[in-house]
């Protein structure tokens, strides 16, 4: 401070004919000793100050002070009432900065606030979502820590959080130390003076505990005490964030001039030399008798300060001494505006302007707000609204020096003008890791869940500690450390991996696959028969055989057969608006004219029986007209349910979801459930009353024996259909259709063989039994 006011009371642009003047104070780090110096200040107990040509009051307008927030608040208290600057270079307190108590309250050093941020960003760096806290039982470290708690908890949890006791109790002490090995983190952060983190550093360096990545706050990063070589085991590697280091030239001449001064009310000088020196002036009173001064070395006070290598000497970590430098070229650039105001344009009552012979504290304060000014080094120094200083901040790491002593090495830079996010800079090949790998450690409770799943909270856990849950079927995370899985669209399903949505597989009795090849070969080789057999009735149409099983009905329903044959066709590919029609309908009618037929056969082998008996002439009443006609009209019958069924509600193509979620099945549904049940019921119900009447038939002479075949055949074209019904319904996907179409086939199968291969037997293998001698015998046909 003093060389800083001697070189601007010598610089002629800089508050030109004004002389500053100063008082020094030690505050003996105790906050009575700290309140009366500034009561001392305020009251002026030197009222009159006699030098050269200077005379008057001695007016105090600002105090450069206190190193500690906590006499900065209690000082700051004091002097608001009377509007008198005070500019600190080292009280870091974020609760400094609330103006409506401290409102006379500056400062040239960074708020915790910022420290907190810079602190923040580093650990955001490196992904370090666990650490552990602590802080000291002190304004400093209690609000450093609560602002970091706050902030911290957005992206990570506190692993344990502990308190550091004023005075060095044990039993507190072996506590954190137990905090800190039973904890899973590996990063702590410590806010706390040089002095109160010394029993703690001790005891850690005593039990050996190497594992720690540890991050200090400004007020103990720098420290040479704590950055030892027996610490360096512990604490090598630390990270920590720094007062700004500054040059200041000529400070190291200016240092090296000091002299002993035997002046009766300030013996600093001659304290300072004979610690310095290791030696006693002569003249000193402390020296009462010759056998005290016996054995120790007296000053001369001619010793050479140069020649010694000491912290007194060093200029190169200038950072406090810094800050206190800025404070005071603060106070004396807003005294040079305050000098450069013009009255009528000034900023007090009236546009008045300070009268620089009679400038009062309140004065100084309003131009101190808004003062702005550039170093040497380009650095900008100015105060924000709660009288902050722009931060700026060195982030530092404790490195060994080649000679085996600690080195604070500077790694990077905190700048909170940057760009947001980019406020931290790091020299990533600079930074020493005291780990086994050399590389920088992870401190996480759960690691991150990668994509494809999701965190699920441990239970009594925070939130930082989880498991990773795979997401269910078609659900994704394609993002790490997700809380939620997705769910995909309704046409989509989830990958293997569970991190992106995928089209799902559509899924259809293709003509393509093997069960469509099957299928299709048997449904061509089924109506490739029924129209072989139709040929083979035709050609043999007059042969007894033939007309003895009423050609004209067999020729109709090997027709119908061959539809029935061929209509399994329309459920094999991918369904379509015209396919759903044609297969329903299809079916349902060539189905019910096939029964029909059969039906119709059934009635004339009774009814023909009954003719041949004495007195009987029905016959005549149900001739081939009839025939057809009742064939015309029980088809009719299912072509008017068909046409209302597609009138109300048509069968329509459709996705179907509910039996594989990971599978598109294209079906048709069937639209009107109440339609197609009539369809099916009207098959059913002739099939039953054609079983009915076949079987009442069975026992007829066997001249007239085709009822006991068509028995046969409707058996098991009514067991095929019966079981159909719980294959269906427990059939997925595309076995569905092929359960349906295979109901279709085996069905008509079943009625092809049993109605025609005995007579197709008897044509082809035994011709000589195809006479109507034969036939008006008893025998089997």
């Amino acid at each position: 401070m003093v060389f800083a006011i001697e070189e601007i009371n010598s610089d002629e642009t800089l508050l030109p004919n004004i002389t500053l003047g100063y008082r020094l104070y030690d505050n003996c780090v105790n906050l009575p000793v700290a309140l009366g110096g500034a009561a001392a200040l305020i009251n002026g107990l030197e009222e009159e100050f006699i030098e050269s040509d200077c005379t008057g009051i001695t007016p105090v307008l600002a105090i450069v002070g206190d190193p500690t927030s906590t006499h900065s608040m209690a000082i700051s208290k004091l002097l608001s009432p009377f509007q008198i600057p005070l500019v600190s270079y080292y009280a870091t307190c974020s609760c400094l900065s609330n103006k409506q108590e401290y409102s006379s309250f500056f400062r040239t050093v960074p708020s915790d606030n910022f420290q907190v941020k810079a602190i923040i960003q580093i650990i955001k760096h490196y992904g370090w979502t666990w650490v552990g806290a602590i802080a000291s039982d002190d304004d400093y470290g209690q609000y450093a820590i609560r602002n970091f708690s706050e902030e911290f908890k957005v992206f990570g949890c506190l692993s344990f959080l502990e308190t550091l006791p004023k005075l060095n109790e044990k039993e507190k002490i072996f506590q954190i130390v137990n905090s800190i090995k039973q904890s899973s983190a590996n990063v702590v952060v410590i806010f706390a003076p040089e002095v109160e983190l010394m029993p703690l550093v001790q005891e850690i360096v005593h039990q050996n505990i190497t594992s720690i990545q540890w991050i200090a706050s400004e007020a103990w990063s720098t420290s040479t005490v704590l950055a030892s070589k027996e610490n360096f085991i512990s604490f090598g590697g630390t990270i920590g964030v720094a007062v700004r280091r500054g040059l200041i030239p000529g400070l190291q001449n200016f240092l090296l001039q000091v002299q002993p001064d035997f002046d009766p009310d300030n013996n600093l000088s001659v304290q300072f030399w004979e610690a310095l020196f290791d030696c006693q002036f002569q003249e000193n009173k402390m020296i009462q008798n010759s056998s005290t001064a016996a054995g120790i070395k007296k000053c001369t006070g001619e010793e050479e300060i140069i020649n010694l290598k000491t912290a007194y000497s060093d200029v190169s970590e200038l950072r406090v001494s810094y800050n206190v430098y800025k404070a005071v070229y603060a106070l004396a650039h807003a005294l040079h505006n305050l000098m450069s105001c013009r009255n009528g344009k000034g900023p007090f009552e009236g546009k008045t302007c300070a009268n620089i012979a009679n400038v009062q504290p309140w004065q100084l304060l309003h131009y101190l707000r808004e003062v702005s000014f550039t170093t040497h080094l380009g650095e900008k120094v100015a105060f924000d609204e709660n009288g902050d200083a722009i931060a700026i901040y060195d982030i530092i790491n404790w490195q060994r020096a080649n000679d085996g002593s600690v080195r604070i090495a500077d790694i990077g830079i905190f700048d909170q003008s940057a760009e947001v996010g980019k406020e931290v800079s790091l020299n990533e090949d600079a930074i020493f890791w005291n780990s086994d790998t050399g590389k920088a450690p992870e401190s996480v409770c759960s690691k991150s869940c990668e994509s494809g799943t999701r965190k699920a909270s441990k239970k009594g856990q925070p939130v930082c500690c989880f498991d990773c849950v795979p997401c269910a079927d078609g659900e994704i995370s394609n993002q790490t450390d997700s809380i939620i899985c997705l769910k995909c669209p309704d046409d989509f399903w989830s990958n293997e991996e569970k991190d992106q949505c995928i089209l799902k597989e559509v899924e259809f009795l293709s003509f393509e696959d093997a069960m469509g090849i099957t299928l299709t070969t048997t449904a061509l080789v089924g109506a490739g028969l029924s129209i072989c057999v139709l040929a083979i009735f035709i050609k043999y149409k007059n042969t007894p055989v033939v007309k003895a099983n009423n050609s004209e009905l067999s020729f109709l329903l090997l027709v119908s057969l061959t539809f029935c044959f061929l209509c399994s066709l329309t459920f094999i590919g991918q369904p379509s608006t015209l396919t759903c029609i044609l297969r329903h309908v299809v079916f349902g009618i060539s189905f019910v004219l096939c029964v029909s037929c059969i039906l119709v056969k059934t009635i004339v082998v009774i009814v023909a029986f009954r003719a041949n008996m004495p007195g009987n002439n029905m016959m005549k009443w149900f001739g081939a007209a009839q025939q057809r006609g009742t064939i015309f009209f029980f088809t009719s019958v299912q072509s008017m349910i068909c046409a209302i069924w597609l009138s109300v509600a048509a069968p329509v193509p459709a996705k179907n979801n509910k039996y594989q979620n990971s599978k598109i099945i294209l079906e048709c549904e069937v639209g009107s459930v109440t339609g197609f049940s009539f369809l099916l019921g009207y098959i059913g119900l002739l099939a039953c009353a054609c079983f009915v009447l076949a079987f009442l038939a069975r026992n007829l002479p066997d001249t007239f024996n085709e009822a006991r075949f068509i028995t046969f055949s409707m058996l098991i074209f009514c067991a095929v259909w019966i079981t159909f019904i719980p294959a269906y319904i427990s059939s997925p996907g595309k076995h569905t259709v092929a359960v349906e179409v295979f109901a279709i086939l085996a069905s008509s199968f079943g009625l092809l063989f049993s109605i025609f291969a005995p007579k197709c037997y008897i044509i082809l293998l035994k011709p000589e039994q195809n006479t109507k001698k034969v036939l008006m015998t008893k025998g089997k046909i």
